[in-house]
């Protein structure tokens, strides 16, 4: 099913199977090999999978989880959103917006590890119950309430990852990511347009070096929006 596995490990030592990749994969990789250096230092259990051919439904880059593992999956080849993600953008200037797409995918990876999955923050508490008279209805709001919630955490924390690695590229990034999100349905599952409208101000993230941890705050606040 799969055209290669790379641990991150293989990854950072450019192994035989890496001249497998295509021109456009590789750029990828490389683009996103900071925030993958980074999972490495906190030791998440990261693969990495290359499809041959991406289905009609995939995006170009994704993480999914399988027997306590995260596999960052890249669909690139015969992917049409692998260029319109970046329409109008010039390669050049594309590097930082796929570092960005992979803090997002790894930020999951995180909560996933931690055990944080679909869970509030600490402390956090909810203004009210959801209640709807069908049930099935009432189960499908709920499952697309913690989907946009775990989306926001991670735009949060690709956002951040951009603030303390590439101030200066912080409002192009950011603005990209804003144009991305005003096209997804109301409150559906990637609907993360509020949290995004409260980082528009880089400085919101401080100066810490765990970017991860750093989202929090500002995600916590757009909890209270949700």
């Amino acid at each position: 099913m799969f055209k290669s596995l790379f641990s991150l490990a293989l990854l950072a030592s450019a192994t035989v199977q890496a001249a497998e990749l295509t021109a456009l994969e590789q750029r990828w990789l490389q683009a996103a090999a900071p925030v993958l250096g980074y999972s490495q230092q906190l030791k998440l259990p990261i693969d990495i999978i290359v499809q041959p051919q991406a289905r009609a439904t995939d995006v170009p880059l994704a993480i999914g989880f399988a027997s306590g593992r995260c596999k960052l999956v890249l669909s690139l080849r015969g992917n049409p959103q692998a260029e319109a993600v970046f329409a109008d953008v010039p390669e050049a200037a594309q590097g930082e917006l796929i570092e960005a797409m992979a803090a997002h995918e790894i930020a999951h990876c995180w909560r996933h590890a931690k055990g944080a999955w679909n869970a509030l923050p600490a402390g956090f508490v909810e203004d009210g119950e959801e209640t709807a008279s069908d049930g099935s209805l009432l189960a499908i709001s709920r499952a697309l309430r913690e989907s946009r919630r775990e989306e926001a955490f991670a735009d949060m924390a690709a956002l951040a990852w951009t603030r303390h690695k590439h101030p200066e590229s912080y409002a192009r990034v950011h603005g990209w990511l804003a144009s991305v999100r005003a096209g997804q349905t109301p409150r559906g599952g990637h609907d993360t347009r509020a949290w995004v409208a409260l980082a528009s101000d880089g400085e919101r993230f401080g100066s810490a070096s765990a970017p991860f941890e750093d989202a929090e705050p500002i995600w916590r606040e757009g909890l209270l929006q949700d």
